[in-house]
């Protein structure tokens, strides 16, 4: 499990340091360079797929780095502490 919480750390992608709820449109819009409200938005309104908008957002949620490094999902699965 290890190697894949590593190549999750190697994409790049971290949540956002101003965050809102968890980051994600943050993190988002700072790996693209586009402003922070629009990549929110966008998200927002990605929550009318419920299936596709919802679960993408709670997948990112529990996969995504913090800016320490540290995944929610590698904690819960007992794994580096950050």
């Amino acid at each position: 499990m290890s190697r894949f919480f590593d190549s999750l750390r190697s994409i790049g992608f971290r949540r956002g340091p101003r965050r809102v709820v968890a980051g994600i449109g943050g993190g988002l819009a700072e790996k693209l360079g586009l402003n922070v409200w629009l990549v929110r938005v966008l998200v927002l309104a990605s929550f009318a797929l419920p299936v596709l908008g919802v679960g993408a957002y709670l997948a990112a949620w529990i996969l995504a780095p913090w800016q320490d490094g540290s995944i929610p999902a590698e904690r819960v699965l007992g794994g580096r502490r950050g």
